[in-house]
């Protein structure tokens, strides 16, 4: 599979972008710019920074209408991009976005409060994604290769669902996709 190149990227958050986030109070593109701002705002890495933009870009490369979850159907967002994006971008990025949805089954099993603060369409989608880790499954998690940059994405995107916030606009972020590619 070819990868999207930053150009067709650009292209689909502007075709897409604009589309309400299932089950969520923002767009798709305000979600992705503000999980990648709050990524800027914590001094991260271009790599960090794009993973965080790009993080569930995977909804925007299928038809499901409406909020799937609501329908019980996992759409697999987090493995759903990485063959878009592998030879574009570093195998670390891609483990982060791979891995934010464990992330959050992990957070669920190790921070005492986080699951209360998931919402509503989150908590659905943990469900369909296997629910909350056993201790031995958040041990072998967070041990695994990329598992602290997802864990830190998972947080960001947990966050980026306000409406009306303020951020830099996706070209912005798209100069720092660009230099995380060149790094690939």
């Amino acid at each position: 599979m070819k990868p999207l190149s930053i150009e067709a990227i650009a292209a689909l958050y502007r075709q897409r972008g604009d589309e309400q986030y299932s089950g969520e109070p923002v767009t798709h593109l305000e979600h992705a710019l503000q999980a990648a701002n709050l990524a800027e705002l914590a001094g991260e890495s271009d790599m960090l920074v794009t993973a965080a933009l790009l993080h569930d870009l995977g909804h925007l490369l299928h038809d499901l209408e409406g909020t799937p979850t609501l329908r019980g159907v996992d759409d697999t967002h987090q493995d759903r991009a990485v063959p878009f994006l592998r030879g574009l971008f570093p195998e670390s990025l891609l483990l982060a976005i791979r891995g934010h949805v464990d992330a959050k089954r992990y957070l669920c099993a190790t921070r005492p409060g986080y699951y209360a603060g998931l919402s509503e369409d989150s908590k659905r989608s943990l469900q369909l994604q296997g629910g909350a880790f056993g201790p031995a499954e958040a041990q072998a998690f967070i041990h695994l290769e990329g598992a602290r940059d997802a864990v830190r994405l998972r947080i960001w995107d947990d966050r980026a669902k306000a409406p009306g916030v303020r951020t830099p606009d996706l070209e912005h972020f798209l100069a720092r996709a660009q230099r995380a590619a060149g790094s690939a």
